[in-house]
């Protein structure tokens, strides 16, 4: 005979698929909640943070690129403007 009643074990067995059918629910519960906060999110038409940064990053180097492009754009004009200046200047008298 055992040392200690069949009732406990009885009880351990309850109390374990208890346990089990709890923790199987709260999986469920967590899955349907993240479902939802998923359809949630989408209907905001929010972005994801990974997006987000690769947008961040596309918008830095298009400044920079703008910043580089009107540099050239001012070197270029004042060029213009020097050879324009040159085209109109009266040219150098050699008298003789």
């Amino acid at each position: 005979m055992s040392d200690r009643p069949r009732i406990f074990d009885d009880i351990a067995g309850v109390a374990g698929g208890a346990f089990s059918a709890l923790a199987g629910v709260r999986e469920e519960i967590g899955a349907m909640v993240r479902a939802r906060v998923d359809e949630t999110l989408g209907s905001l038409n929010l972005v994801r943070r990974d997006e987000f940064e690769v947008v961040r990053e596309v918008a830095t180097r298009a400044r920079l690129a703008q910043g580089e492009m009107e540099n050239r754009i001012a070197r270029l004009e004042e060029r213009v403007s020097d050879l324009e200046a040159s085209l109109t200047a009266p040219a150098p008298h050699h008298g003789g």
